[in-house]
C-alpha cells in the first residue's frame, strides 16, 4: 500500500470511495458536496500519487 500521509484526509476518503465503485456523483452526493469538488479532490490524489486513473489508484491503495 502507498504511504497517503501526503493527502489530506478528505482526499483518502474520495479514494477509498472512488475505488470502492463509486462514480463522481455518487461519491459527492455522500460526502455532501458538488462533483466539481469530487473531480478535483481526484486529479489532486492522481497527481499526488502518480497515477492516471481509478484502475491504477486501486493498484496503490489496495483493495477497498
Amino acid at each position: 500500500m502507498e504511504d497517503l500521509t501526503h493527502l489530506t484526509r478528505r482526499q483518502v476518503e474520495v479514494a477509498r470511495l472512488a475505488t470502492s465503485g463509486l462514480t463522481n456523483q455518487q461519491i459527492a452526493e455522500r460526502l455532501h458536496t458538488s462533483k466539481r469538488t469530487v473531480d478535483n479532490h481526484l486529479h489532486a490524489i492522481y497527481g499526488v500519487l502518480g497515477v492516471t486513473g481509478r484502475d491504477e489508484l486501486r493498484t496503490v491503495l489496495g483493495p477497498a
